[in-house]
């Protein structure tokens, strides 16, 4: 019985705004306060570097409280405020020595469609842009902010072989070393 992760996918990119939040924005007079994210979704970047794999942020928008979200789930790659995806994935691909093929996307809007053809698969949520839809690898039964990056991770580590039980496994047996934030 395989108890490692044998696929391909050595990262993992979020857009945010759509994917790891419902694409609500909570506005005051000085600019965005809050942002919602998914305790689902944290543990997702948990479950993904038990397995060796990295993840990271790749986003259009910048805010206080992505960076500190960003800080909390100690993503391993985080690029915000960057419409130019294509140019900011190719110098996240060069820091970080991986290949197209061994990167997975998760995008849900038209800013994301230059990254299509591109990574090795490309996830979207089930709300996502009629365009990105019609162009991803595999699409979520999740919504955007409805614990999508969850779903991508579990698809991934089943894809490379693992049950259920033996993807979340390290996680469980871990939780405290492994200092899974929700």
């Amino acid at each position: 019985m395989q108890t490692d992760y044998a696929g391909p996918v050595k990262l993992v990119l979020f857009d945010v705004d759509g994917v790891l939040t419902d694409g609500g924005l909570y506005l005051g007079p000085s600019g965005e306060l809050l942002k919602k994210f998914n305790v689902r979704d944290g543990l997702a970047v948990s479950l993904l570097r038990c397995h060796g794999i990295r993840s990271g942020v790749l986003s259009g928008k910048s805010s206080e409280a992505l960076d500190f979200r960003i800080q909390q789930l100690k993503f391993d790659v985080s690029v915000t405020g960057r419409l130019d995806k294509q140019s900011a994935y190719q110098k996240i691909k060069q820091d970080l020595g991986v290949e197209d093929a061994e990167v997975a996307y998760v995008g849900d809007d038209v800013v994301d469609l230059p990254l299509v053809g591109r990574v090795g698969l490309f996830f979207a949520p089930s709300d996502a842009h009629a365009m990105v839809l019609a162009k991803a690898d595999h699409v979520m039964c999740a919504r955007g902010g409805g614990g999508v990056a969850r779903e991508v991770a579990e698809h991934i580590l089943l894809s490379g072989g693992l049950s259920l039980e033996q993807a979340y496994q390290p996680l469980m047996e871990g939780w405290s070393e492994l200092h899974v934030v929700q």
